[in-house]
């Protein structure tokens, strides 16, 4: 695949596209709009657009009328159209392939609801699909082999970003107004920054979900276009005696006028990379923007960061420990899920290999030195926090590159590896530490792609990156 010039933006243009899930609920709460329209319209967009995006794996419109036919017309988001990531949470009964070709062969489905699924289910969003990811989340771009890239709306020619590539990808043409995503390393922001998105890593625990309280990096929330769906949805989703006892606290920290008249805060900014990695200009200029116009809203804004953040070389090495123990997990979990032993066959070169490259599993006391000291690295990192209230960054080292740059079936495994690193550059240290995390459209380049700057608040800290939001959006 050779880059070219970029192509026109893909992008819905009927009038139910252009509104966000907010808009979308108050239409039936109105009774402007049934369910059923609603659910309607966006799979004749995924129809009409989705051939040349990638971005739905699975379609599953009948369940998806299905659910909103039944779905309470008083449900926060009853009806609107969503789409479930193809990985993560699940809901019974729908196809759960993890972009992986055996279980799409086998056409495995969910056996039951997960916590968050099931909270999807009680909010009245009707999935009308499964987005694209690549195999079990691994990589930074959209490309299983299974089914194809997800491809960038902005530029087809471009990456649409990883792991919630297919995701982004489907709210930014408009396809729906939100959808469900996740977050090891960078697997909202990346994608969202990338394709013009809202991106908002939740604090570690601050969602209700299956692994609530394992301490572990990845999260799953939503990606939105806008900073009140955002915010709505870090509400609805909070467990839900949390939400119960301060209802709409994130929405109020999101309000543009409030947010304004708020304390000013300490901010700290970075456009050097962790590892060395260059930076685009791009990329540095709209951190540099996003600083001037935060000191000139009465912020105390610095250039400065963590210095534990430019401790990639350790970090390298104990993240490598980790993350063969993560691949040898996603074959044991394959093999449970196909109920036989799985072989290379029934994956994908990369996650083979990144499996196998010790013959063995690593002894369990590696292991857990490595936890032990990923665990006393984000503790030091988090504890810069208490003199500083922000950290802004560039969300990703560059734009989106070309889909040719990450082909996975013309780079080896360990190539394609190399080039995603710089990517989790700035998000994956935030992933470590459980802090919150969001990115921001605040930019674009001369061809038009957008760029995204990231702002990480102190830990549980979702209201300072709101307020932030609120104020640099208008």
């Amino acid at each position: 695949m050779q880059p070219g010039p970029p192509s026109a933006p893909i992008r819905a243009d009927d009038a139910l596209a252009a509104l966000d899930a907010t808009a979308q609920a108050a239409l039936v709460h109105r009774g402007e709009v049934s369910p059923d329209e609603l659910v309607r319209a966006a799979c004749a967009r995924i129809e009409s657009l989705d051939g040349a995006l990638g971005a739905v794996a699975v379609r599953t419109f009948e369940a998806a009328l299905a659910e909103s036919a039944r779905a309470p017309r008083d449900a926060p988001f009853a009806g609107v159209p969503f789409l479930m990531k193809d990985v993560g949470a699940r809901q019974a009964g729908r196809p759960y392939y993890a972009g992986n070709r055996a279980l799409r062969a086998a056409d495995h489905r969910a056996s039951a609801d997960t916590v968050l699924g099931a909270r999807f289910r009680a909010l009245g969003l009707a999935a009308v699909g499964n987005s694209t990811t690549p195999e079990f989340a691994l990589q930074s771009n959209t490309w299983p082999l299974a089914t194809g890239p997800a491809r960038n709306p902005f530029d087809l020619a471009r990456s649409a970003g990883g792991s919630s590539g297919g995701a982004c990808a489907a709210v930014a043409a408009g396809l729906v107004p939100v959808a469900h995503a996740s977050d090891g390393a960078g697997s909202i922001r990346i994608p969202a920054a990338w394709c013009g998105l809202v991106g908002l890593k939740p604090s570690r625990d601050r969602i209700a979900w299956r692994h609530f309280g394992a301490a572990r990096a990845d999260v799953e929330f939503v990606v939105a276009r806008s900073l009140r769906d955002t915010a709505a949805f870090l509400d609805a989703l909070r467990p839900s005696e949390r939400a119960a006892q301060e209802p709409g606290r994130f929405a109020a920290a999101a309000c543009a006028e409030r947010a304004a008249a708020a304390k000013r805060l300490r901010v700290a900014f970075t456009t050097r990379a962790p590892g060395g990695f260059d930076v685009d200009v791009a990329c540095a200029r709209a951190v540099e923007w996003t600083a001037r116009a935060l000191a000139a809203r009465g912020h105390a804004v610095d250039e400065g960061a963590p210095p534990s953040l430019y401790d990639h070389a350790e970090r390298q090495v104990y993240g490598a420990i980790l993350g063969n123990d993560e691949y040898r997990g996603c074959l044991d979990e394959l093999a449970e899920r196909l109920g036989r032993a799985v072989g290379p066959d029934d994956v994908e070169p990369f996650l083979w290999e990144l499996a196998h490259l010790a013959d063995e599993p690593l002894a369990e006391r590696v292991v857990a030195d490595a936890r032990a000291w990923v665990e006393g690295w984000s503790q030091v990192t988090a504890a810069w926090f208490e003199e500083v209230d922000a950290l802004v960054t560039p969300t990703v080292v560059e734009p989106a590159p070309p889909l040719a740059h990450l082909d996975p079936t013309a780079l080896a495994p360990l190539a394609l590896l190399e080039r995603m690193v710089p990517h989790m550059a700035f998000t994956e240290p935030w992933n470590a530490t459980g802090q919150p995390a969001i990115t921001l459209p605040l930019a674009q380049t001369r061809e038009g792609l957008p760029v995204g700057v990231q702002i990480v608040a102190a830990p549980r800290r979702e209201e300072t990156l709101l307020a932030l939001a609120a104020e640099l959006l208008g």
